[in-house]
């Protein structure tokens, strides 16, 4: 072999032995950057997409937002949603033109950016993408190096391998600095703008493009100066671009930046409290509440409580009547203010009613058919063992109709109608149509309760309430908006019965400079005026309004036709909507005039007057009795199914009445048989030609 030959074998020996070890090393710096790369671990995507909780009402607007447990202010974005379409334009123009075309990185913006550094001795440009950035604010490093930037964007590649294009810009928009506690698009927009960024003007926009550049040294309640530079400075680079005309940067120029920093919204707070305490790990709380309505309500409830004189609170409930929706919680006067114990809640508080559970009485009246709303009926002074009610004004009316009875809130008719349907009676109904009443310890339920000797809440009261309008059922009120809605109706009274109470309300006299017959309603106040109330309705919502002061002292002079009536009214108005109308009377309604009633209903005696002396006997039901049990069959047609009633006493003609509903005459032997009503507790009465009454309470099987 030639010298030639072994010079070049040598030579070729060698290259091969560098290439191999070219192969080594790169093979090793694979494997090590590999290993480096695994060692960085999962994406903190757990961590960056915790936010503060946000209460929203039923349209999605924000009632209120709860810092995080750092204290800092971060809202979750979605950004088709929430974000103006000129902001994303000039930040995308701004930061990352070709977001939508690169993989995570832009090679041509750190070229770029690399070239101007190298040529002007300054950063003209970063060549940071939004994703990269975004890998920066999910793992922040206080200093800037090469690796920090490699790091970046090897985590920027993974980001896009893991989250679309929507979900980096939503993620991002939800990190970015705005200076102190603030991240975020909507969290800056809010404290610095007062308003979601939906909707921004250009130079609104252009100030929330520049500030996370540098957000501390441009904060705009420290360096408003700072921030309008950066902002003009931004500006400048759109027109350079010609994303944005000379003339509209000119005028975006012009318009002054804000020097404060705004409050967070606080809308609702006692409902978003309450939220926020029922609700765990959920960043975006929904309410059936309106944001709208809300916010016209809480200054009316402020403004009303200054003027009634210190210490007094003002809560206010809306619901809507079809879904047992709360659309309005008004909590107190002043959440802040603490003289007027603002952080109570007073619809949720235990408060005497006074007269406002009298429509109740009345419904079960009309219901067991003793009384019509033309009947007349005796206001005079009455005795019940040691107990005499009273009228408030220390006055009696005399005969007057039932009606005109509840209308002007007579104490004496209520008691005696009563004492005739029941107290434990009148408190088992409310209690099955979801009003829970509290009673004094080892107490039961007595004749007092229908002059507020009971505690209730006003959100029960609405809800009550509210079944006259629903014609007799009432709904659980519902504030929380859940996957699935379980509420089932709940029987408060038969259809009639809750019609004509309603339509007893909506002639109830108005306050001064009130219109008439619009809303049905009725005031309450308590026992040494402690409480006014005013709870009315129409068509549409039921609003509930309590007035006093939350220690329960008495507040002389707070009437619930004064202080409470008028609020009241001016909530209705507040809705902006015309009162919707009651519904229609149901079948079976009976309208007529006291001269027209059938005898038995054309005067109410009381049940002291039924026993009679000479040769007539008391009206007494023989059959069935009280309390049992009727099995029914019908099997074999309505004929063998017939229940048989019968009587003894009592002056003909009688009339038989199930459930409040007239079934027809007993016949001259005293008995009549009648078709018995479905399975469940039906009240049996019989009236005779004197207005002289039995009932009785059977369980159809």
């Amino acid at each position: 072999m030639s010298e030639a030959s072994k010079g070049s074998g040598g030579a070729g020996r060698g290259v091969g032995r560098m290439l191999s070890a070219a192969a080594f090393t790169l093979i090793l710096a694979i494997t090590g950057f590999v290993g480096w790369v695994y060692s960085l671990g999962p994406l903190p995507l757990d961590e960056a997409r915790q936010v503060s909780t946000s209460v929203v009402d039923r349209n999605g607007k924000l009632l209120r937002a709860y810092a995080m447990a750092d204290g800092r202010w971060r809202l979750p974005v979605e950004t088709k949603a929430n974000v103006d379409p000129t902001y994303l334009k000039l930040l995308l123009a701004y930061e990352d033109r070709r977001f939508y075309a690169h993989d995570g990185i832009d090679p041509l913006a750190l070229g770029r950016a690399a070239l101007q550094l190298t040529t002007r001795g300054h950063i003209v440009s970063g060549g940071s993408t939004i994703t990269m950035q975004l890998a920066r604010l999910m793992e922040p490093r206080r200093q800037r190096s090469l690796y920090a930037k490699l790091r970046q964007i090897v985590r920027a590649i993974e980001i896009e391998r893991t989250l679309s294009k929507d979900q980096i810009l939503d993620l991002y928009l939800a990190l970015a600095p705005y200076g102190g506690n603030l991240e975020g698009i909507r969290s800056a927009s809010i404290a610095y703008l007062g308003k979601e960024p939906k909707r921004l003007s250009l130079a609104e926009a252009a100030l929330l493009v520049a500030l996370p550049q540098s957000p501390e040294t441009r904060r705009l309640d420290r360096y408003p100066e700072a921030a309008r530079i950066a902002r003009d400075r931004v500006l400048d680079r759109m027109v350079e671009e010609q994303a944005v005309s000379a003339e509209d940067a000119k005028q975006a120029k012009a318009v002054a930046v804000p020097r404060l920093r705004k409050p967070m919204p606080i809308l609702a707070p006692h409902a978003s409290d309450s939220a926020l305490a029922t609700v765990k790990d959920v960043p975006v709380i929904k309410l059936t509440l309106d944001a709208n309505l809300q916010k016209v309500l809480e200054p009316l409830a402020r403004d009303r409580a200054i003027a009634l004189g210190p210490n007094i609170s003002v809560g206010i409930i809306v619901v809507d009547n079809d879904s047992g929706d709360v659309l309005a919680r008004v909590g107190s006067a002043d959440y802040f203010d603490e003289s007027r114990a603002g952080q109570v809640d007073m619809t949720r508080a235990i408060r005497s009613p006074g007269s406002t559970l009298k429509p109740f009485i009345y419904g079960l009246a009309f219901e067991d058919g003793f009384v019509h709303p033309d009947s007349l009926i005796d206001d005079r002074p009455v005795r019940f063992g040691s107990y005499a009610p009273e009228n408030f004004d220390m006055t009696f009316q005399g005969t007057v109709r039932v009606k005109k009875a509840l209308q002007l809130s007579l104490n004496v008719p209520a008691i005696v109608l009563l004492d005739r349907v029941g107290a434990s009676r009148l408190s088992s109904r409310l209690r099955q149509a979801g009003g829970n009443l509290i009673l004094p310890k080892d107490e039961a339920p007595g004749l007092a309760m229908g002059l507020g000797g009971v505690g209730v809440t006003l959100q029960d009261l609405a809800q009550l309430y509210a079944g006259f309008a629903r014609l007799g059922t009432t709904k659980q009120l519902r504030e929380i908006i859940a996957a699935t809605d379980n509420r089932e109706p709940m029987r408060l009274l038969d259809p009639v019965a809750a019609w004509q109470v309603g339509n007893v309300l909506l002639g109830t006299p108005p306050p001064e400079n009130a219109a008439h017959n619009r809303i049905a309603f009725k005031t309450g106040t308590s026992y040494g005026y402690r409480d006014a109330w005013s709870v009315g309705f129409d068509g549409r919502m039921t609003i509930g309004v309590w007035v006093g002061r939350p220690d329960g002292a008495p507040v002389p002079g707070l009437i619930g036709r004064v202080a409470a009536a008028p609020i009241l009214f001016d909530a209705f108005a507040r809705t902006g909507k015309m009162p919707a109308p009651l519904p229609k009377p149901p079948k079976g309604t009976l309208m007529a005039s006291n001269a027209k009633l059938p005898l038995p209903l054309k005067r109410f005696r009381p049940v002291g007057e039924l026993v009679r002396t000479g040769s007539e006997q008391a009206l007494h039901i023989q059959f069935p009795l009280n309390g049992s049990r009727i099995d029914v069959d019908r099997s074999n047609g309505p004929e063998a199914a017939a229940m048989p009633v019968k009587v003894a006493g009592g002056v003909l003609p009688m009339t038989v009445m199930v459930n409040g509903l007239a079934l027809g005459e007993i016949d001259g032997r005293r008995q009549r048989l009648i078709d018995p009503p479905g399975p469940g507790f039906a009240r049996l009465t019989v009236i005779d030609a004197t207005g002289a009454a039995d009932t009785v309470v059977i369980r159809i099987q």
